[in-house]
């Protein structure tokens, strides 16, 4: 399948009514065990891929481990959306590079976060200026899902300013908008409604809203972020405590295989 039809099918899993449910993955494994298990789209967590790698979160100290986690992912039979944090710079054109690396590979979406290091955002025009720089260089093969965290950062604007750099971010050349932390949904209803045909993406919280909740509020995508990654932590720890397990358990070839029919293609 071509990279466009890739992105088009990609594009097409947020619909109106029945948001895209995407797993997040910070491995080969996750992943792999995640597109055969039947989900068709898969993300990246960055804080897993950077927990994993013994590397801190958000302050872009694992570009390196991103590019070669998705490289391999894109080997996949799935649909592959990598988070890249701010972009690991904040130079628009080496933004715009990597997101067309990524498209090259075979990736066929990419979340960029306006949060910076310090716990501040980056200034709205440039954050722009990086968005419209990757939509010009490789608008129409990759997904490009546009995050704010003024829900996610302590202290930030709300939903004035969520709802000016979302339509900013529109105008930019996003495909999506992601607005993380945020559950309340009468604010969601209303930056949906002012959305048109931009989806929004949202991250699920198990005391948050339920799925069809955010379905009927308008969103189109649900992320898992760490989630999945966090509860495979304290399930390992809790096995190992009980000498225990619960739930469905690979076998050793079971899991074997997950990694050999794509790690040497």
């Amino acid at each position: 399948m071509t990279t466009l039809l890739r992105y088009e099918e990609f594009r097409d899993l947020h619909r109106a009514g029945a948001p895209l449910l995407l797993p997040n993955a910070w491995d080969h494994a996750s992943a792999a065990a995640l597109a055969a298990a039947g989900f068709r789209a898969v993300g990246t967590t960055s804080l897993g891929v950077a927990a994993a790698a013994g590397l801190p979160d958000g302050t872009g100290a694992t570009r390196a481990e991103t590019v070669r986690l998705a490289h391999g992912l894109a080997r996949l039979d799935a649909l592959i959306s990598v988070d890249i944090e701010g972009g690991f710079s904040d130079h628009p054109a080496e933004v715009a590079a990597l997101a067309t690396e990524l498209a090259d590979a075979g990736i066929v979406g990419v979340n960029i976060e306006d949060g910076r290091p310090d716990g501040t955002l980056r200034d709205l025009s440039h954050q722009c200026d990086i968005l419209h720089a990757v939509r010009e260089a490789v608008g129409g093969r990759l997904f490009v899902n546009a995050r704010t965290d003024t829900y996610w950062l302590p202290g930030a604007g709300k939903a004035p300013e969520t709802g000016r750099r979302l339509g900013a971010y529109r105008r930019a050349g996003a495909d999506g908008v992601f607005v993380p932390g945020l559950r309340d949904l009468s604010v969601i209803s209303e930056l949906t409604s002012g959305l048109e045909d931009t989806p929004l993406n949202t991250l699920h919280a198990p005391e948050g809203p339920s799925l069809p909740e955010l379905a009927e509020a308008g969103v189109r995508r649900v992320s898992c972020g760490s989630l999945l990654f966090r509860a495979a932590l304290g399930a390992a720890v809790a096995a190992a405590r009980n000498l225990s397990v619960s739930g469905d358990v690979p076998s050793y070839a079971e899991t074997q295989a997950l990694s050999g029919a794509f790690a040497f293609a």
